[in-house]
């Protein structure tokens, strides 16, 4: 298990300052680097370098995040990876909190995209609308919960770039 250990680090460390060289020369390459600007660890560590790369590779050697910067390069600036991951651990408090229409998690995902609070009573509006809609879905209960969270997902995107698009800085 050490080994495995080093050998991830080794490998990390080496995308990390390649990436960063690549892309400094705005050549071939210059996009976003799947190592350090996608997936996961482009996320969670957006001013660490080696620990994105780190993150990515230990969680599934760095797939989710190549796929993510080939198919959709733009979904590399971390925030719509923060929230998917966000929704997808907190998903029973923040469906309790759009149920209820506020709670920290709600007010907390609008955070994640730089909403101002002055917009969020409106988004949290719109996005009960939605959401009541597909919980009461037939067939909705059946869903796992991966599901469920891709649902909240692309609801609370729905949100954001409808309600927020002038008081969110992802919209």
């Amino acid at each position: 298990m050490k080994n495995l250990t080093k050998i991830a680090l080794a490998a990390a460390c080496s995308f990390a300052i390649f990436s960063g060289n690549v892309s400094a020369e705005g050549g071939a390459g210059s996009g976003p680097s799947p190592y350090i600007d996608c997936g996961i660890g482009g996320a969670l560590f957006k001013n660490t370098p080696w620990a994105a790369a780190i993150s990515n590779i230990i969680w599934d050697a760095g797939s989710t995040a190549i796929t993510s910067a080939t198919a959709s390069p733009e979904t590399c600036n971390g925030k719509d990876v923060a929230v998917a991951e966000f929704i997808n651990r907190t998903y029973d408090n923040l469906i309790e909190d759009t149920a209820k229409g506020n709670g920290e998690y709600l007010t907390a995902v609008f955070d994640l995209y730089d909403c101002h609070a002055s917009a969020q009573p409106a988004m949290t509006s719109e996005l009960r609308s939605i959401v009541a809609q597909k919980v009461s879905a037939p067939g909705y209960s059946n869903k796992t919960s991966i599901e469920k969270s891709e649902a909240l997902y692309f609801s609370v995107k729905q949100v954001v770039s409808q309600k927020g698009s002038s008081s969110c800085s992802a919209a």
